[in-house]
C-alpha cells in the first residue's frame, strides 16, 4: 500500500476539482459524488494509506491535509450542484414558458350575458371574502332536495314548490326532481367533506312557474354555506355587509329581518339599502338548522353555521334596472347588446 505524501492529496483534490468544474448536468455531479467521495475514490484510497506512514506527528499532519481535502471536494460539489440546479431550473422555465400577454381587441362575436356577467362577478367576490366555488347536479334527488333540508313530505313548506318531477330508471315515481333551489349541494358538500366549510353554490334551478315579469321557470340562485366552531348570527350579518359592499359598492348597506325557511333556525330575509336611501329584498338567510347539520352528517353540538340565498338573475335585473326578466331569455341581440 503507498504511503500518501502532502503532493499526492494535492493532485487529487486538483483533480477532483476539475472534474467538478467541467460537470456540465445535474447527473455528473451524482456520478462524481460517487467516485470522487465513495471508498474507490483517490482520497479515500490515499486516507487507507495512513497506518504506513511511521511517526505519530506526521500522520496527523497528513490525515489533516487530507480531511481539508474531502471538505473541499465536498463544497465544490454542492456549490456546482447549485449552480446546475440553477441553471436546469431557468432552461427548464425558459421552455415551457406560455406567452399569457392579454390581446385586447373590440369584440367581433359576442360577449358574456348579462345573467352570466352577474353570476361570475359574484363568484369573484365571495371568492375575494375567502369562499370556494362547489357544483351539484340539476337533477337531484327528493331527499337531497328536501328531506335533507328538513323538508319531509309532510312539511307545509313543500307546498311553497311547484316541484318538477323526472322518471328516472330504477327509481320510485315522485322521487326523482330538477331541483328547485341550489340548497341541495349544501348536503352534498358537508357530506363530502370535513368542516370547517365556507362555500358558495351558483346554478340553475327550475319550478313550475308561469313566465312573467318578475319570475321564469328556469331561473339561476347562489346559495351561501358556512360551517365552524361558534357561528353566531353576528357572523352571518357581518358576511352579508361585507358582501353588498364588495358587491355594490361602498354606499350601500344591509339589514336582516325575521323571516322563516324549514332549513334555518333562526331565519332572515335581507336587504339592501342604496345611497338613495330605498330598500331593496334581496334573499334570504339563517342559522343553519340543526336537522340539516345531521342530514349532512355534522354534529350539531359541536358545530354550527350559516346559510344565505339569492336570485343572480334579480341581482343583474336590480344592478341593470331590468324592466323585465323575460327580456334576458328572448336571446334578442338588440337587448343583449347593451351589457
Amino acid at each position: 500500500m503507498t504511503t500518501p505524501t502532502s503532493a499526492d492529496i494535492g493532485a487529487a483534490r486538483d483533480a477532483a476539482l476539475a472534474s467538478i468544474g467541467a460537470a456540465q448536468t445535474l447527473d455528473d455531479i451524482a456520478r462524481l459524488d460517487a467516485e470522487l467521495l465513495g471508498k474507490r475514490g483517490a482520497l479515500a484510497m490515499l486516507k487507507s494509506g495512513l497506518g504506513s506512514v511511521e511517526s505519530i506527528e506526521d500522520r496527523k499532519a497528513i490525515g489533516r491535509l487530507l480531511n481539508e481535502a474531502q471538505r473541499a471536494v465536498a463544497d465544490a460539489l454542492a456549490e456546482r450542484r447549485g449552480a446546475l440546479a440553477v441553471t436546469e431550473r431557468e432552461a427548464r422555465v425558459a421552455a415551457e414558458r406560455l406567452d399569457l400577454t392579454e390581446y385586447v381587441v373590440t369584440p367581433r362575436r359576442g360577449h358574456a350575458h348579462v345573467v352570466t356577467q352577474a353570476w361570475e362577478r359574484l363568484e369573484d367576490v365571495f371568492i375575494g371574502l375567502g369562499f370556494v366555488v362547489a357544483e351539484g347536479p340539476e337533477v337531484e334527488t327528493d331527499w337531497h332536495n328536501f328531506e335533507a333540508l328538513n323538508m319531509p313530505a309532510t312539511h307545509p313548506a313543500r307546498n311553497e314548490f311547484d316541484t318538477l318531477f323526472v322518471d328516472h330508471a330504477g327509481a320510485p315515481p315522485g322521487t326523482t326532481v330538477l331541483r328547485t333551489h341550489t340548497s341541495p349541494v349544501q348536503i352534498r358538500a358537508m357530506l363530502a367533506g370535513e368542516p370547517p366549510l365556507y362555500l358558495v353554490a351558483p346554478g340553475r334551478v327550475f319550478r313550475r312557474d308561469t313566465p312573467d315579469a318578475t319570475h321564469m321557470p328556469v331561473f339561476h340562485q347562489i346559495e351561501g354555506l358556512v360551517i365552524d366552531r361558534d357561528i353566531n348570527l353576528g357572523h352571518l350579518a357581518g358576511t352579508i355587509e361585507a358582501f353588498t359592499k364588495a358587491f355594490f359598492g361602498p354606499g350601500f348597506s344591509s339589514r336582516l329581518r325575521p323571516s322563516y325557511f324549514p332549513f334555518t333556525e333562526p331565519s332572515a330575509e335581507f336587504d339592501i339599502r342604496t345611497p338613495s336611501g330605498e330598500w331593496l329584498e334581496l334573499g334570504g338567510c339563517g342559522m343553519v338548522h340543526p336537522n340539516v347539520l345531521r342530514a349532512g352528517g355534522i354534529d350539531p353540538e359541536e358545530w354550527s353555521g350559516f346559510a344565505f340565498g339569492f336570485g343572480i338573475d334579480r341581482m343583474a335585473r336590480e344592478r341593470h334596472q331590468i324592466d323585465d326578466l323575460r327580456e334576458m331569455f328572448t336571446g334578442d341581440i338588440r337587448f343583449a347588446e347593451q351589457f
